[in-house]
């Protein structure tokens, strides 16, 4: 009886040090495999057409000029993100969310989020249109120009 009381301890003790940190890196598992298992499978493709009924969701004004880089992240997001994001990141009604928009603020979303989201995909978590599958045969380099072009646009546009 005694000797059953000792064993009850330690096993109270050892549930105690070890249960927490168990559960907690279960939950961070899970949560991990949840938000890569919503990134749908299919990748953006090369010179995607601009997908037809997705009217502009916001006015953008371009600036008077552009960087050489963001001219050549114009050109990449014309080939790669146009075709669901809209002419000049506007958006498109019913098809994808406009990157001129607050949301994408540097503050909200660096640059780091923009080379994940065309890298690895991202899911819905702001808008309704659905989750980002990867763009396809786009590189780190022209991913910068591009985010370079949104970050240019933005300025424009009054987002800091």
């Amino acid at each position: 009886m005694a000797n059953a009381g000792w064993l009850r301890e330690i096993l109270e003790l050892v549930n105690r040090l070890f249960a927490f940190p168990i559960v907690t890196a279960g939950l961070i598992a899970i949560a991990i495999l949840m938000s890569q298992a919503r990134v749908p499978s299919e990748r953006i493709s090369d010179g995607q057409e601009l997908i037809a009924g997705g009217a502009p969701m916001v006015e953008v004004r371009l600036p008077a000029e552009l960087s050489a880089d963001a001219q050549h992240g114009r050109t990449a997001f014309d080939a790669k993100c146009a075709g669901c994001h809209g002419t000049h990141a506007a958006g498109q009604q019913g098809v994808a969310p406009p990157l001129v928009h607050k949301i994408y603020e540097p503050g909200h979303h660096g640059d780091m989020a923009f080379l994940l989201a065309a890298k690895t995909g991202v899911r819905a978590h702001h808008w309704s249109f659905g989750s980002m599958p990867p763009v396809e045969g786009i590189s780190d380099t022209e991913i910068a120009r591009v985010t370079l072009y949104i970050r240019e646009l933005q300025r424009e546009n009054g987002i800091r």
